[in-house]
């Protein structure tokens, strides 16, 4: 849509039309310049007709620069974009221990990861409007997707985790300050970390209580998830029943630590048993942080006053040269004239 943004700067428009009325006339001079070509001067600026085509192009100069002033502008189509203040890093434990097939998914025995990629990566696809980044951990914490609004990316990195590719120890603490030094690059509005690990800090060189400390001087809330069954049946000799025994296979969780760290920054622990504890824990996380609805339109502003005033400019250096241009071909075409009356033997051609 075309628009004046200072439309009013056009009512100037008749200004030099009412100068001319308003304005007293000069006084004529007593002295008066002669000159011996005075006869040729209004053939040379053209006359009444000369006259008019000078009063046409300073009206079109006026008004070109009149529209520049106006500030012309194209207004485009509407564009609308959700806005979120949230920054939200989710750390995932690859160590060795989440290769446990404790999880049931379909009737089926399933590892960790592989039923924290289903629930996580759902969790990811909802956040639309958030900013979401991905930290893994074992041994060592790396960041694997930095804080983006393409969800899609980070539930495709999530997927093609792998165990063990950052070691088979857990660094609880080095994954939350990794997470808290990410974080703390964003603006203090809403920093959120939600970490999920199935056993003890084992590695690194932040211990986790410290590194919840740092989360708490930086405004990060963090969230933390125990995963792992309670209660596991390990098969006996070559598969069979004969020698089955029970066992915990989440005995080296550390529950009383997650608890703190959630404690101490403002968040929240959850303990997830199966898949469909896990599936409830992220539907708590989409209340507890509410994924922003509000959203921004606005429309892409084009200003256009250089047409206008380049107009002007170029106008003007035409009008200025046309004279130099027309005394130019005046000039060839009298020497012409001498050159073919020479040849003549002095006859006009």
């Amino acid at each position: 849509m075309f628009e004046f943004g200072l439309p009013w700067v056009l009512l100037l428009l008749p200004l030099p039309l009412l100068a001319r009325k308003l304005l007293p006339k000069s006084e004529p001079l007593n002295s008066a310049l002669k000159v011996p070509y005075y006869q040729q001067l209004p053939r040379k600026s053209g006359g009444a007709a000369g006259n008019r085509w000078n009063l046409l192009m300073l009206w079109m100069l006026w008004t070109l620069l009149l529209c520049a002033a106006a500030r012309p502008q194209w207004y485009g189509e509407p564009i609308t974009q959700t806005t979120s203040a949230r920054d939200l890093l989710i750390a995932v434990d690859i160590s060795g221990s989440m290769e446990t097939p404790d999880m049931i998914l379909n009737s089926n025995p399933a590892m960790r990861i592989t039923a924290v990629k289903n629930v996580v990566g759902d969790f990811v696809l909802r956040r639309k409007g958030d900013r979401l980044g991905l930290v893994l951990f074992g041994t060592r914490a790396y960041l694997q997707a930095p804080l983006t609004f393409d969800r899609q990316t980070v539930d495709t990195l999530l997927n093609e985790a792998q165990i063990g590719f950052a070691g088979q120890g857990t660094a609880i603490g080095d994954a939350i300050g990794l997470s808290v030094k990410r974080l703390t690059q964003r603006p203090a509005d809403q920093r959120v970390l939600i970490l999920l690990t199935d056993g003890a800090n084992t590695a690194g060189d932040v211990a986790p209580l410290k590194a919840a400390e740092l989360a708490k001087q930086a405004g990060v809330r963090v969230y933390t998830i125990g995963v792992g069954a309670d209660e596991m049946v390990q098969p006996g000799l070559l598969g069979s029943r004969f020698g089955a025994r029970r066992v915990n296979p989440s005995r080296d969780l550390d529950s009383d630590t997650l608890q703190a760290i959630a404690d101490q920054t403002g968040g929240k622990y959850f303990r997830a048993h199966n898949p469909q504890e896990l599936v409830q824990i992220y539907e708590e996380l989409d209340r507890l942080e509410p994924v922003e609805q509000e959203a921004e339109t606005y429309r892409p502003l084009k200003s256009l006053y250089i047409w206008p005033l380049g107009l002007a400019l170029l106008s003007a250096l035409l009008w200025a040269a046309l004279p130099l241009i027309t005394s130019g071909v005046s000039e060839l075409q009298l020497r012409n004239s001498r050159r073919a009356s020479k040849r003549n033997g002095g006859q006009p051609a």
